[in-house]
């Protein structure tokens, strides 16, 4: 049997090659597909709107969990080669620094190339927001943000869960950050039911956020960008933004680049206003995007060493 860490490494040293593999049924598809089926019956099912969350949430994450589980166990019964690959597999489609990467840098082409609108489109499959009357710093703000958010969401945190894990644990944190992706908004539809994913994502991303926020002024060294910057906006600002995660490494990330994140954005065209992180050295630009890439692959990295090292020395010990 290949041991774990071997396997985390491939499954990154896959997605570093070829990013999601486009002709596997990818797990966070099936895992929103069914959330969004389950919503419906339980709604009717309970009348109370927040228990019948936490009902849907617990079948959802059940479901995704027991599928991994029973998959592994009769692949590596069947063949344990097989087991192995079958491992790595579901690692790889739970990992996502090169598709996260790619999206990103498509921001930063249409950008230099002066197609604002294009770049407009491209930003709006990262983020939430209205990108249509965005300028060129509004753009490039909405992308690096996306890419410190989804530099825990896609990487450091399923990276961390699958160490501590393996392949369930991975699956497991996938299908929280899904439940929060699909039910966790604050508007009258999901205000209550939502609220049971909302505040689990929550915690499971409490360690890794600040995890990969720490970790994130030594790769800022690495990546030839400001360390000492990143580690005293983090320390300054990371309580300034709404989320109690995000604005952890948003934070480190504003400093590592020199530059202001936060401020106006417009959802559904109604607007909102975010405390600023950072500070305004240098007006954002279509390069800070490629900036914000270079410092993702760097703390992804550093995270994967960190927790390799934490397994050894935790195996070591017992």
């Amino acid at each position: 049997m290949i041991p774990l860490p071997l396997q985390v490494a491939v499954a990154l040293a896959l997605d570093a090659l070829w990013g999601d593999p486009r002709w596997l049924p990818h797990p966070v598809q099936g895992i929103g597909k069914l959330a969004l089926a389950l919503e419906g019956p339980l709604r009717r099912l309970v009348a109370n709107e927040r228990l019948a969350g936490v009902l849907t949430a617990a079948l959802v994450i059940g479901v995704a969990a027991g599928s991994c589980s029973l998959v592994l166990l009769v692949t590596g019964r069947l063949y344990p080669m097989l087991g192995d690959a079958v491992a790595i597999l579901i690692l790889y489609s739970c990992l996502a620094p090169r598709d996260l990467s790619r999206h990103a840098l498509e921001v930063q082409e249409k950008l230099a190339a002066g197609d604002l609108a294009a770049a407009r489109k491209k930003v709006g499959m990262l983020v939430g927001r209205d990108t249509d009357r965005l300028d060129e710093s509004g753009v490039s703000r909405a992308a690096v943000e996306s890419v410190a958010e989804n530099t825990v969401d896609a990487v450091t945190a399923p990276l961390l869960f699958a160490l501590l894990a393996g392949p369930v644990g991975a699956v497991i944190y996938k299908a929280i950050n899904t439940l929060d992706s699909t039910f966790g908004y604050r508007n009258e539809r999901y205000l209550r039911f939502g609220w049971f994913s909302a505040r689990l994502d929550d915690l499971a991303n409490f360690i890794p956020a600040r995890m990969t926020a720490v970790l994130t002024p030594p790769a800022a060294a690495l990546a030839d960008l400001d360390a000492r910057q990143a580690w005293r906006i983090f320390k300054r600002d990371r309580h300034r933004h709404p989320s109690p995660n995000a604005g952890q490494i948003e934070a480190a990330m504003a400093g590592a680049l020199n530059v202001r994140l936060g401020g106006e954005n417009s959802y559904f065209g109604q607007s909102t206003f975010r405390p600023y992180l950072g500070e305004a050295a240098n007006p954002l630009c279509a390069g800070h995007i490629g900036e914000a890439v270079r410092l993702m692959w760097a703390v992804s990295l550093l995270t994967g060493a960190v927790g390799l090292f934490c397994w050894i020395g935790f195996h070591a010990l017992r």
